[in-house]
């Protein structure tokens, strides 16, 4: 299978079903910041008072997770990894009156012998 076919296993655990960690490459990265639009939040909030979801803000939000997440994946690819363990995905707002939300998503890169049973 070529380098860019090679299918990356991400995990929130420290070890992968059935695969041997054989070697560690180091802790691996991904951001999204994504800004929040006016007209967004002002529907969100009239949707915050009346209830119900807000899938204009969930949209963005899925957005900025899938972008850090390839953007860890790509990072973990660079150093030849197998799989991405002990993956976690923070959020937080920053910018002026916390108007951007930061996605960050940070795990350990490895190389995985071959898979048992």
């Amino acid at each position: 299978m070529s380098e860019g076919n090679r299918r990356m296993i991400f995990t929130t655990t420290n070890s992968v079903a059935g695969r041997e960690i054989t070697g560690y490459l180091g802790i691996v990265f991904g951001d999204a910041i994504v800004g929040v639009n006016v007209f967004r939040d002002l529907f969100a909030s009239i949707r915050d008072i009346v209830g119900g979801r807000s899938a204009a803000y969930e949209k963005e939000l899925a957005a900025a997770r899938q972008a850090a997440l390839e953007s860890l994946l790509e990072e973990a690819r660079l150093l030849g990894a197998d799989a991405v363990v002990g993956v976690d995905i923070d959020y937080a707002t920053v910018g002026q009156n916390g108007s951007m939300m930061m996605v960050t998503t940070t795990g350990t890169a490895v190389t995985l012998g071959p898979a048992t049973g």
